[in-house]
């Protein structure tokens, strides 16, 4: 479902599969270091 909802976020933008994304993470991850397909859609969201 996390892969799912990330792939579907990058498509689309989609805040709501963002956050289906989050939720769905490991509960104990505390915000390690960003996967490279994460980061590449914050850069270019950020352009």
């Amino acid at each position: 479902m996390r892969d799912f909802s990330w792939k579907y976020f990058a498509m689309t933008g989609d805040v709501d599969a963002y956050l289906l994304y989050r939720q769905a993470g490991d509960p104990l991850d505390l915000g390690g270091p960003l996967s490279a397909e994460e980061e590449q859609v914050l850069d270019e969201e950020a352009e």
